[in-house]
């Protein structure tokens, strides 16, 4: 198994961040792999990937090395890195993440790949790379940046809330990423590969969510930055997955109150929901209030935010209806 020695102040500074370019990184990955997990990701696909393939044809040379990458279970550092941060502490851009990618020498990608049993000349490589993701993110992903942000920032609310109440092994576990978990002694299991163990402590360690399924690796910038990118548990709705709830729970509730108490098995905010669900601002706001008041929601601060989740009565409720639809 591989697994990173992390110590106590570095797991105490890690964070969990968005990256833009982990998820055009994501993106390309479902891309060049073209299954969906589901109808959203494949009404998403069915829109992107003709002219992917096409672009991916007459720039072979790193589609061709991820895929001899994937046969090793292997994300090659020409195409990922740990998220960087822009001026004044800020999240770095899209722009300013790629930018750094491309400065990535040669020699390390070669390096990388010789680590997963693969012997390439790297010159030209970042270049390449860049350029690639450079595509990807302004023919497939920038349009859909504002909702795809939204809904990683429900998953960090989440995650964040999980670990103040369970700590860091509650954190990280299997539903990250398969085959995590803490498992003590400063040991964080980060899959089941063979891979050599890595002494991590000192170092910035970031958790980063993407929207895409394909999500799911490891990338670092030794020995000052790790990073671990996971598939976040919202996903890039259709309009049909939007409307999505259970019918008995519709008739009850009405469709767009219940598809908002389906969303809420964990905590999220206004302005998450309407990411998530589709609706108007107001229309989201309305229904909360209604749900509340009928106590199948709770409502609490966090920080600057408000957050909703499911009551014990609202979960019953949801339990109730799946069970019978």
């Amino acid at each position: 198994m591989g697994w990173w020695q992390v110590s106590a102040d570095t797991l105490a500074g890690s964070r969990f961040v968005i990256s833009p370019l982990a998820e055009t990184t994501a993106s390309l990955l479902a891309l060049e792999h073209g299954v969906a997990a589901h109808p959203g990701e494949r009404q998403w696909l069915d829109a992107h990937q003709a002219a992917y393939r096409a672009y991916a044809s007459d720039h072979p040379v790193i589609p061709a090395l991820m895929r001899a990458a994937a046969a090793r279970h292997w994300v090659p550092a020409a195409i990922t890195a740990p998220p960087v941060s822009g001026g004044d502490g800020r999240e770095a851009s899209f722009r300013e993440e790629l930018s750094d990618l491309a400065n990535v020498a040669p020699s390390a990608i070669a390096a990388d790949l010789a680590e997963a049993g693969l012997r390439v000349t790297a010159d030209g490589l970042p270049r390449l790379a860049a350029d690639l993701l450079a595509w990807v993110w302004e023919n497939t992903v920038l349009e859909y940046w504002p909702v795809r942000r939204r809904i990683l920032e429900a998953d960090i609310v989440a995650r964040t809330t999980r670990l103040g109440r369970g700590g860091w092994s509650e954190a990280l576990c299997d539903e990250l990423r398969p085959g995590m978990r803490w498992l003590g002694n400063g040991r964080l299991q980060i899959n089941g590969l063979d891979r050599p163990p890595r002494e991590i402590s000192g170092a910035r360690l970031f958790f980063v969510p993407v929207t895409p399924s394909t999500g799911g690796w490891v990338a670092w910038d030794e020995p000052r930055r790790y990073a671990l990118t996971y598939p976040c548990s919202g996903v890039l709705a259709s309009r049909a997955d939007r409307a999505a709830a259970p019918e008995t729970l519709a008739a009850l509730l009405g469709p767009a109150r219940a598809v908002i108490l389906t969303q809420l098995a964990a905590p999220k905010t206004t302005t998450q929901l309407v990411a998530l669900t589709g609706q108007r601002l107001g229309s989201v706001g309305r229904h909360l209030r209604i749900l509340l008041a009928a106590g199948l929601l709770e409502r609490r601060r966090a920080g600057r935010a408000v957050l909703y989740r499911r009551s014990p009565a609202g979960d019953l409720l949801v339990r109730i209806q799946n069970e019978a639809g």
